[in-house]
């Protein structure tokens, strides 16, 4: 279905907004759209929203199968702001994933069980949000594809994932079950990369309450949103698979020279399948076997 604006899509389609799990899909570029949102429908979101510019085009098959609402995704903030709006319109409860085009959520065990199953899941352990890893893919050989991106040919990098301890900005101690997370290609390149958007951890999946608001650093108001666990146990984390930052950087006219592979001894071809990345600890499946 196509709607003629963002708030025309918060009227209208109200009633998809009830319970979700809804995907809001962010598209930048003509990158690898079809793509996203194929991978997203299979996962079995129960609603894909492509926010995007009228200019870019979509095949028939995937345009048939997602909301169309017409958005600019480039302003600084955006994004912020869209998904601010749309948990603002939406039940309370209902579930919402965000990420930009070319990029790919896996979770444990998402090729045999739906996001659903595994949402329904979480909430039991009641939790209200989902810690994502923002795993950088990057092309092997930039000769062939000078973009960055290539789906046969993606690559990961295996090690060389850290966290810090994140602090109260007002009192300067630790907040409880709080991390920032660091790695991939934005620590190796990190001389390019702005300090804001050196962080890999994204809360991509949470439930909508009154009052909640995203903050540009992809991280809530609501502290409790922001833990990688309840206190008991550990949880369900995922991973958002995502070729953004490589074809930043060699977009970049300020990078774009300096890199000529992203490859290194810790580099590894990407098998796009979940086991790959539970076995390197790139997410964890909590109690959910």
């Amino acid at each position: 279905m196509m709607y003629a604006s963002l708030e025309d899509f918060l009227q209208t389609g109200k009633p998809l907004l009830r319970k979700g799990p809804v995907a809001l899909i962010f598209i930048e570029d003509e990158v690898e759209i079809a793509t996203t949102l194929r991978h997203h429908l299979n996962c079995g979101f129960k609603q894909v929203v492509a926010l995007m510019p009228d200019a870019f085009a979509l095949p028939p098959d995937v345009e048939a199968l997602v909301h169309r609402v017409p958005y600019d995704c480039t302003p600084p903030e955006a994004v912020t702001n869209a998904v601010n709006k749309v948990i603002a319109a939406a039940t309370p409860g209902c579930w919402l994933y965000y990420c930009y085009n070319a990029e790919y959520l896996f979770y444990p065990f998402c090729e045999t069980r739906s996001v659903t199953e595994m949402l329904s899941f979480h909430m039991e352990e009641r939790r209200a949000a989902m810690l994502t890893y923002v795993i950088d893919l990057y092309a092997g050989d930039l000769t062939a594809h000078p973009t960055a991106v290539s789906i046969e040919d993606a690559c990961l990098d295996r090690s060389g994932y850290y966290a810090q301890g994140r602090k109260d900005p007002t009192t300067g101690e630790p907040r409880d079950r709080q991390l920032d997370f660091f790695g991939g290609i934005r620590w190796r390149h990190e001389e390019h990369i702005p300090e804001a958007s050196r962080k890999i951890d994204r809360i991509a999946l949470f439930r909508t309450d009154k009052g909640l608001v995203l903050q540009p650093d992809h991280t809530f108001n609501a502290q409790e949103y922001n833990t990688y666990a309840c206190p008991w146990h550990h949880n369900l984390t995922a991973a958002i698979c995502s070729f953004r930052a490589a074809k930043a950087l060699k977009r970049n006219p300020g990078s774009t020279f300096d890199i000529k592979s992203f490859k290194w001894h810790n580099s590894a071809p990407f098998e796009w399948h979940s086991r790959q990345l539970l076995d390197l600890g790139l997410m964890e499946p909590g109690q959910w076997f």
